[in-house]
């Protein structure tokens, strides 16, 4: 039998249905309102500087420092400036993009937040082109336009002049920004007797992006090499990020009339000088009588995510590994007389290209012989900086049921910290979604990740709340966490990485990245059949980016490297180069 049911008065039902009409209504409203700012800006350009609609990325800079423009003010440290990230997508002529509070900032999150006062106002449209990639994707990026994917310095890119305004949220005032400016192409460095400028359609990454994609290099060649036909060169990659030329290999003496400036990142003043000096030294070096001679080259493999393509296979930037490995350094070494055989190749970089250099060393193990890897992105992501990706739950603060403790993202040889790992990705937010910041979190998630079913790479973590996505965390484990690669495939590959292996790192690297080299060295240490044979090593309180150097500050060794590790380059292939090997001809 059913108990009774309450049957209500019909007034009071009707006074019930006004309530949680009003309620309802009320919360609408209030939505709104807080959506409509008294305050906003509305950003456009004009018919001429482009007749048809534009993809891309509008950015608003607000600063408080009238030293540079604001676009050139955006960073990681306390001295940052603010700015506005919003995607537009056929923005025609003349139309508006509307930045308000609604639209996210770094570091103050909402326009209704900014403190009133005079600043400095400068607006930029990065501009997005169409990709119909081989996997059926289509996708909106920004194509490299030689500049090594900056969005504050890319040629196309429309702006406008900054403007002194007076800003404050809580007035009712809408500030118009025409983007009157574009930034203007870049000239080609040029060729000179010592460097070369080589640019090659690549075949596997045409095919991937579904138009033609391109990879270069910048080529030092050795003294004597118009006078000695006969000779075959050993080769090295320099890896590193975009280089539009050869960097630190000057053939004049310094200029004397060089106004000197003041490296912050050294606390130096004059390191400008400090710089042409040593690439003046590296050249007296290089066409020196001792040096041995070999062809040292830098790449070029900027990308529609990034100033280079971290040198392996991915499935969002496409097969860059094998195009460099297969396509590129076979065509260098042709046109330039390398001996085009794995133990005449060589490895080394610091950062990224520390990185690079011992990933490809890994993936590629009969193609070269001998990394020196410094102060590498993560090789570990039980550290992916401070990051434990596979057992960590959130990427910005330390598990903890009632703490809210921040990961810190950026230190200096104090451990004093200047940015959290939050701060640092949603400035990447702001410059642009799926993974089109252009920026260093995101390209990683770029190249190790899957693809999303929206064709971009599939988040590591939200990028506003910093929830790990485990799933994605074992794709990037069983594809590029060098450290679980080395030791889930040594038996079958420890045989042609044994001596070819040397990592640095400083022990207090801004970026957290020795924790994850710490791990690596345990995992080489208890290689067998054979032992790895290499080096790891640290700088004592060393920031980014140390490189092995125990006698010289970072601020002088980092413009050493090549002359660091020519020396360890020749005594590799007198120790390694096989019987009846090409050891001679360019030992002149």
């Amino acid at each position: 039998m059913k108990p009774a049911r309450f049957k209500p008065p019909i007034l009071l039902c009707v006074l019930a249905f006004f309530v949680l009409h009003f309620a309802v209504t009320s919360q609408s409203q209030s939505r709104q309102a807080r959506s409509q700012s008294p305050l906003y800006f509305g950003i456009s350009f004009p018919k001429e500087r482009s007749q048809t609609p534009l993809d891309g990325r509008v950015l608003l800079m607000i600063s408080a420092d009238s030293t540079s423009e604001p676009r050139f003010q955006i960073n990681d440290d306390a001295d940052t400036q603010q700015i506005f990230g919003l995607n537009v997508d056929g923005l025609k002529p003349g139309q508006e993009a509307v930045i308000d509070p609604a639209v996210l900032g770094y570091p103050v999150k909402s326009l209704a937040e900014m403190p009133s006062g005079w600043y400095w106002v400068q607006a930029l449209l990065h501009r997005y082109e169409t990709f119909h990639l081989e996997n059926g994707h289509t996708v909106k990026l920004s194509m490299d336009r030689g500049e090594g994917q900056q969005w504050n310095r890319a040629p196309g890119n429309l702006y406008n002049a900054p403007k002194k305004l007076w800003i404050d949220p809580g007035k009712n005032e809408t500030i118009k920004i025409s983007l009157d400016r574009e930034i203007p192409p870049i000239p080609p460095p040029q060729d000179t007797k010592y460097i070369k400028h080589v640019k090659i359609q690549s075949e596997r990454l045409t095919k991937f992006w579904g138009r033609p994609m391109h990879l270069g290099a910048c080529v030092l060649l050795p003294e004597g090499f118009d006078q000695h036909p006969e000779a075959r060169y050993p080769l090295v990659i320099n890896h590193g990020h975009f280089p539009a030329t050869f960097g630190g290999f000057r053939e004049t003496p310094p200029d004397p009339n060089l106004k000197p400036d003041y490296s912050k990142r050294f606390n130096i003043h004059g390191y400008n000088k400090i710089v042409q000096e040593h690439a003046y030294q590296f050249y007296k070096d290089w066409t020196g009588p001792n040096f041995p001679r070999m062809i040292i080259i830098e790449i070029q493999h900027a990308n529609p995510y990034y100033d280079d393509s971290y040198a392996v296979n991915s499935a969002n930037l496409g097969p860059y590994g094998d195009a460099i490995t297969y396509e590129l350094v076979p065509f260098i070494e042709k046109q330039f007389r390398g001996i085009g055989a794995g133990w005449a190749r060589f490895l080394y970089g610091g950062s990224t290209g520390g990185w690079e250099a011992l990933a490809a060393q890994v993936f590629y193990p009969d193609e070269y012989n001998g990394c020196w890897a410094a102060c590498p992105d993560p090789i570990d992501f039980r550290a992916y900086t401070i990051v434990n990706i596979y057992e960590h739950e959130n990427a910005y603060y330390v598990d903890s049921r009632f703490k809210k403790t921040p990961r810190p993202g950026k230190r200096n040889y104090l451990g004093e910290v200047t940015a959290t790992l939050e701060e640092m990705n949603h400035r990447e937010l702001v410059f642009g979604t799926h993974s089109r910041s252009g920026d260093q979190w995101d390209i990683w998630q770029a190249v190790y990740s899957p693809v999303g079913d929206d064709g971009y790479p599939k988040p590591i973590w939200d990028k506003l709340t910093g929830k790990i996505d485990r799933t994605v965390a074992e794709y990037w484990r069983e594809n590029y966490d060098l450290g679980y690669i080395l030791k889930r495939d040594w038996p079958r590959i420890g045989k042609k990485l044994e001596g070819k292996i040397h990592i640095y790192c400083g022990d207090m690297d801004n970026y957290y990245l020795n924790n994850a080299v710490y791990l690596v060295e345990e995992i080489l240490k208890n290689t067998k059949d054979p032992h790895y044979g290499g080096e790891v090593d640290y700088g004592d309180r060393a920031e980014h980016c140390w490189n092995g150097d125990h006698e010289r500050p970072n601020a002088i060794s980092r413009l050493r490297y090549h002359q660091m590790h020519a020396p360890k380059i020749l005594a590799r292939i007198r120790k390694s180069a096989p019987a009846g090997a090409d050891t001679t001809s360019w030992r002149y």
